[in-house]
């Protein structure tokens, strides 16, 4: 027994809803983002002049989960929204970009620094 190696297998769990409890999921920025209360969402920069602690309010809402009933949008449900309250702004990591051509002394170095947004989801509604 000693020494011996056995074999354990991956647990294979049936697949379960992606959060457990209430969800939504929201467009904002040409993106969609599954978001439940409580959780912490970084997003694409918001238009306008917001400051940390400022209430924002995604209405475009494609899905709502509350564990017993699911409402699905065509393409949004009218009348449901999420609110949530902007955590903090900054700028992501840079990303270097560089062009270059070979024999013929072409090169181009760029950065980027991408703007995001973190919005803490306080309510779906």
């Amino acid at each position: 027994m000693v020494g011996e190696k056995t074999a354990t297998k991956k647990d294979e769990s049936p697949k379960e809803s992606p959060k457990e409890g209430a969800y939504a999921v929201i467009a904002t920025g040409g993106k969609q983002y599954i978001v439940s209360e409580g959780d912490v969402v970084t997003i694409e920069k918001l238009p306008g002049e917001l400051k940390e602690g400022d209430k924002v309010v995604f209405d475009k809402v494609l899905l709502v989960d509350d564990g017993k009933d699911t409402k699905l949008g065509e393409p949004y449900i009218s009348g449901a929204k999420v609110t949530g309250i902007l955590a903090e702004e900054g700028k992501a990591k840079k990303v270097t970009v560089i062009k270059f051509k070979a024999k013929s002394r072409y090169f181009k170095k760029r950065g980027h620094r991408q703007p995001y947004m973190k919005v803490r989801v306080e309510k779906i509604a």
